[in-house]
């Protein structure tokens, strides 16, 4: 199939998800987008991935380039009979610029090393990414915390600054890449780069290789992060911290994932972004209303009104008084519990069964002996004996 006829068939328009009219930075932006997602380092061994690629990137070739994209728009335009001429005098012919230019591309000069990361340009290899847990006590995964994780893992090599090179030597250009890192494949019409098979994507050899890492450039030892904790952090969350995994062969260095455990407090809990807590009171205080101090995860006390009548485990907020995250603060969710003596005195026991006797004759009135029975158009209302328990 000749160049012509191919562009002719082919909406490279449609292929990048652009429209005709769209501007050469609307071109760019879409394909550097589908680049990203079909790119074979992104989908290892996924052949449909591959061939979308290959497709995405024949089409910038052409309309990502002002000229082609120029005599490409004519072709389309013209139709089949003015794009397949057999030679010189027959139409076009197989003679327009660039018809055979479609090889010379390279994904390295567009993405200015997107792919890339190593000492001469290759795409190299990535470094590991590293998971580690952290524990935090309540008051820290609320506040947010400053502090440190340890872990024993490869880093770069202390001896010879990561170059995997002797000291007082230097990692020589790659003879196969030429330093670039990379070798050109050529695929038909256009072509992609691979890592060096000879460097791995370094761009560079070692002559003269560092004893304490055997010229990997990394080395296993025990290390020390410091770690930012934000406020309102919950169990099991994982917190990244970037290029702080292993170190890349080529590329960029691996990130480091920190995954949090929370101590129980012994008096506060946690629903999502409110605190819990109870807070006990006399039947007194329940029956009657109060005011009640309650504790605050500071060590502060906040003072909380107790209606008259409160059941126990009826719940309370205070607002503003909880875990505190980016959306605001959440509220102090207080649950007030009636105590119960588990050793009574002797003047309670006397209290409690005045009480009892009173709610008794409240629940079940009955009329005094030696009386009559009075007659009342409607029953008396109940009273609650003026005894206070």
């Amino acid at each position: 199939m000749t160049a012509q006829r191919e562009w002719f068939e082919k909406d490279f328009y449609a292929t990048l998800g652009v429209s005709k009219q769209a501007s050469a930075k609307e071109v760019t932006k879409a394909y550097r987008k589908l680049a990203r997602q079909l790119h074979p380092d992104a989908n290892p061994g996924d052949e449909t991935s591959e061939a979308r690629f290959k497709e995405v990137s024949a089409a910038y070739d052409v309309v990502g380039d002002e000229s082609r994209r120029a005599e490409y728009d004519q072709i389309r335009q013209m139709g089949p009979m003015g794009g397949f001429g057999s030679g010189p005098g027959g139409g076009m012919g197989g003679g327009f610029p660039g018809a055979g230019g479609m090889g010379g591309f390279d994904l390295g000069d567009l993405f200015g090393g997107a792919f890339s990361g190593g000492r001469g340009g290759g795409r190299g290899q990535r470094g590991a990414d590293l998971e580690t847990r952290l524990t935090l006590s309540f008051t820290e995964a609320v506040n947010g915390a400053t502090t440190s994780v340890h872990l024993v893992s490869d880093t770069v090599c202390s001896t010879c600054s990561g170059s995997g090179a002797r000291p007082g030597t230097r990692p020589t250009a790659c003879g196969a890449c030429g330093g670039r890192g990379v070798q050109a494949e050529d695929q038909g019409p256009f072509s992609f780069s691979r890592p060096c098979g000879q460097c791995g994507g370094r761009g560079s050899q070692i002559d003269d290789p560092c004893g304490s890492c055997q010229a990997s450039g990394v080395e296993r030892r025990p290390r020390e992060v410091k770690v930012r904790i934000p406020a309102g952090v919950d169990e099991g969350q994982r917190i990244r911290l970037k290029r702080r995994g292993e170190p890349g062969r080529g590329g960029p260095d691996g990130d480091l994932f920190i995954v949090v455990a929370v101590e129980p407090d012994v008096r506060f809990g946690r629903r999502g972004r409110h605190l819990t807590v109870s807070v006990p009171v006399t039947y007194p205080q329940a029956v009657l209303g109060s005011e009640i101090e309650v504790p605050l995860l500071d060590g502060g006390t906040v003072t909380l009104k107790v209606p008259a009548g409160t059941r126990s485990g009826q719940t309370f907020r205070v607002k503003k008084r909880g875990v505190p995250e980016r959306g605001g603060t959440g509220d102090l969710l207080v649950s007030v519990e009636v105590e119960v003596p588990t050793d009574p005195t002797e003047a309670e026991l006397e209290a409690v069964e005045v009480l009892a006797e009173a709610m008794a004759a409240r629940t079940n009135p009955q009329e005094p002996q030696g009386q009559e029975p009075q007659e009342h158009d409607d029953p008396p209302p109940d009273r609650l004996n003026g005894e206070t328990p």
